[in-house]
């Protein structure tokens, strides 16, 4: 069938060492996965699971490009979180089966409106306006599971004009990429091409123009932007 407008181009990663890319379909987001930093929000992790939200295909940021400092916000903050990408989607897939619906791996940042949020919350508002704005999730390109296994731990962190902000390890994750994918599907019908960003340890906090945030995780990826 013909389109009224021309229909949008697929968001390609690109795949470390490859010449094709990897077409992805919905961005999946967890919340407060990491102990520390659900209490550094304000949270009980003992007793709030994490919970998910979504950005969209195309606030993704593809590598080697800047990060424009996005409008009506005055306190955008980092957060580095372990990417997931799926080569295969389905309902309700069993956990002992998630893992093998993994394509492959990256890092990513969630850049989050915070100012928005905060605003969102005591509202008792959905975060769209401060989570899916354009650019907001810059990611590596993705490292296939042939090449890198499946990580359950890794230093996971962040820097900002080199110093060291965020810290941790991918075994401080509350629910693992096994329970997230298998929770996910209960919630949404995955499908190939769906991106999972896993959650951020602690320490996040503001950028500002001109700075540069490099981040990664070790063995797996690493990813810099400068903030415009």
């Amino acid at each position: 069938m013909e389109t009224v407008i021309p229909p949008s181009l697929p968001v390609l990663l690109p795949i470390f060492e490859s010449p094709v890319g990897f077409p992805v379909r919905r961005v999946y987001c967890v919340g407060r996965n990491y102990a520390a930093h659900a209490r550094e929000m304000g949270h009980d992790p003992d007793r709030e699971p994490p919970f998910f939200f979504q950005k969209n295909a195309d606030n993704l940021l593809l590598p080697g490009q800047d990060f424009p400092y996005p409008p009506l916000s005055s306190d955008v903050h980092h957060e580095v979180e372990l990417v997931v990408a799926l080569r295969h989607g389905g309902a309700d897939i069993p956990i002992e089966e998630a893992i093998a619906h993994v394509y492959g791996y990256g890092v990513g940042i969630d850049f989050t409106r915070r100012d928005l949020q905060a605003q969102a919350k005591e509202a008792g508002r959905p975060w769209t306006a401060a989570k899916a704005f354009e650019h907001s999730a810059p990611i590596s390109a993705i490292a296939p599971a042939t090449a890198v296994g499946h990580p359950t731990n890794g230093n996971i962190w962040l820097k900002v004009n080199g110093e060291m902000r965020q810290q941790g390890d991918l075994a401080q994750m509350i629910w693992t990429v096994p329970e997230i994918i298998a929770e996910l599907s209960r919630l949404f019908t995955l499908a190939p091409g769906d991106i999972i960003m896993t959650g951020t340890p602690a320490g996040v906090g503001a950028v500002q123009r001109g700075d540069v945030v490099t981040c990664g995780i070790d063995g797996l990826a690493a990813l810099s932007v400068k903030v415009v």
